[in-house]
């Protein structure tokens, strides 16, 4: 006796798949660019030098500048939409989307902890850059995933 197949994505599911990994993808550029004006224009105060992950993110979250202070509670925003992301893939059962989607998270949660560094580390040129290359690998698995949805058919509603 075979088991049958089960069935793929209904085309709610890859709707909302494609439209969540796109507005992550959208969501990820728009704070690629926060980040160059935080590294560009912002001087970090030599107080933040040395503290921890968490006071690092709470000193970006409470900071007079309007650019670190919007990079940071953005950057918190991005990492629930990638949560909500695997969720989502969990719930459709779809292992590329599953793999894909924990993959960005990975890629993110290195960006974050990177920016703690960075302003724990008063700026220094090597956390900002191991964001940003994090920050770019989190964009790569998700235009992958959009190139993955973009060929997976769906099944009727």
């Amino acid at each position: 006796m075979t088991a049958s197949p089960r069935p793929g994505l209904s085309r709610r599911q890859l709707r909302t798949l494609r439209g969540s990994t796109f507005g992550l993808l959208v969501m990820l550029i728009i704070q690629f660019g926060l980040g160059i004006a935080v590294n560009l224009y912002v001087t970090l105060p030599a107080s933040d030098k040395g503290t921890g992950f968490l006071s690092a993110i709470g000193k970006a979250l409470s900071s007079s500048s309007v650019s670190l202070a919007s990079h940071a509670g953005f950057g918190l925003l991005i990492v629930l939409a990638a949560l909500a992301l695997i969720v989502r893939a969990i719930m459709a059962r779809h292992a590329p989307t599953i793999v894909l989607s924990v993959l960005g998270l990975l890629s993110i949660t290195a960006a974050a902890f990177n920016g703690a560094r960075f302003v724990s580390d008063g700026g220094t040129n090597n956390a900002s850059l191991s964001m940003a290359l994090a920050a770019g690998g989190a964009m790569l698995w998700y235009a992958i995933l959009l190139f993955v949805l973009a060929n997976t058919g769906a099944q009727p509603d």
